[in-house]
């Protein structure tokens, strides 16, 4: 399998971990040797009830025997769209619109449009180290040159701020359509918002008309010890971008908005943003069943229980810090070397551990939020076994 996924699948790196997948269940993933590995990754934050949920499996297999695809997003009344769609505005204060898209990057470019088109502006302002996907207008807003440079031109009328820079929230002003921002930064490294930071970013917007987006694509669906991760910071936004763990393990994205914004989109032009495959019913129905095991279970509350733990048994001199929050942490080490031997190392020894784009010295530990504490023990102790052979 090695040598024809080499010849004719389009690879993303020089170096892809081409482990050969047999099966996944809980936690584990299993390759085509049966050697077991604890999954500390969770499909990069996007298998929040692990791999292969029963609940999430059965929700899929009901769906599939009553209809697949029928028609264009926004067309048809389809329960499973309908149901994700209140399951999701029961989780905000205010009375908010739901668009589900095929993922984040397709959510991020639907926000982006509709704050453009509800304030008649063109300027987005953007953190510097952020990332919001990977298509043309997600990377344009995204803050890492050494990701875009080669495939500029971009969207224009992007300006760049420091992100948690106080100073910096002057540069927004009425010529602002927009201001978009990670709640967690992730590709950075896992930044956490300091002094009120994401608060003030919020009034400074009310103050000159713009519209805050916050990316909730990592921080989202219970992985920081709330449903959102803007409710740990006290601020709700105007717009909402979601997906990863929203879907259980299926690819999906939403971009979320108050009623009035959302719209917008309805008219002058009509059909403002579509999507053939956007709420496949056979997704929704995912995202349905994941949403409801997160929201009728202790999971969310556990994640800082988790974290806590995860904290303890990860004491090492080689790592300098652990960054962020709940079930969304990353180990940060002296340097990518050291942070690259231990990600292969814990390969061999039966551990996934991941990187962060821009960040080269962290070591990215975003389990399923169903894991248990006995298997975070099983974890670090794999973890910390590696660090000690490389002392």
């Amino acid at each position: 399998m090695k040598n024809d996924f080499e010849k004719y699948q389009a690879q993303t790196s020089l170096y892809p971990l081409s482990i050969e997948i047999k099966k996944a269940k809980g936690c584990y993933i299993y390759d085509n040797n049966g050697k077991k590995y604890l999954d500390f990754v969770a499909g990069v934050s996007a298998n929040s009830l692990g791999h292969q949920h029963p609940k999430v499996t059965r929700a899929i297999k009901n769906q599939l025997d009553n209809y697949a695809h029928v028609m264009v997003y926004g067309e048809f009344i389809q329960k499973p769209q309908l149901e994700l769609c209140k399951l999701l505005s029961d989780t905000l204060p205010d009375n908010y619109s739901i668009y589900l898209t095929n993922s984040g990057t397709e959510a991020c470019e639907g926000a982006l449009k509709l704050a453009k088109r509800y304030t008649k502006r063109s300027e987005i302002i953007a953190a510097h180290h952020s990332y919001h996907g990977n298509t043309q207008g997600s990377m344009s807003v995204s803050g890492a040159e050494q990701q875009n440079s080669a495939f500029r031109p971009l969207v224009p009328g992007v300006k760049f701020i420091d992100y948690n820079s106080l100073i910096d929230i002057e540069k927004i002003t009425n010529k602002t359509a927009a201001v978009i921002l990670e709640t967690i930064q992730g590709g950075a490294g896992f930044i956490v918002p300091e002094n009120g930071y994401l608060k003030k970013v919020k009034k400074r917007c009310e103050e000159v008309g713009a519209i805050l987006i916050l990316d909730e694509i990592q921080t989202g669906i219970g992985r920081t010890g709330k449903f959102w991760g803007f409710e740990n910071f006290g601020i709700t936004p105007d717009i909402i971008i979601s997906g990863k763990g929203l879907g259980g393990g299926m690819p999906i994205g939403a971009f979320i908005a108050h009623k009035h914004l959302m719209d917008v989109l309805k008219e002058n032009p009509a059909l403002g943003h579509i999507t053939t495959f956007g709420g496949h019913p056979v997704i929704a129905s995912a995202g349905v069943a994941t949403v409801n095991i997160i929201q009728n279970s202790t999971l969310i509350k556990d994640t800082i229980v988790k974290e806590l733990l995860i904290r303890k048994h990860l004491q090492h001199p080689f790592i300098k810090e652990i960054r962020g929050k709940g079930l969304m942490l990353a180990a940060i080490v002296e340097s990518p070397e050291l942070a690259e031997k231990i990600i292969h190392q814990c390969l061999d020894k039966g551990l996934i551990l991941f990187f962060l784009l821009f960040e080269g010295r962290a070591i990215r530990i975003t389990p399923p939020l169903t894991i248990t504490e006995k298997e975070i023990i099983e974890g670090c102790k794999i973890l910390k076994n590696v660090l000690e052979e490389l002392s």
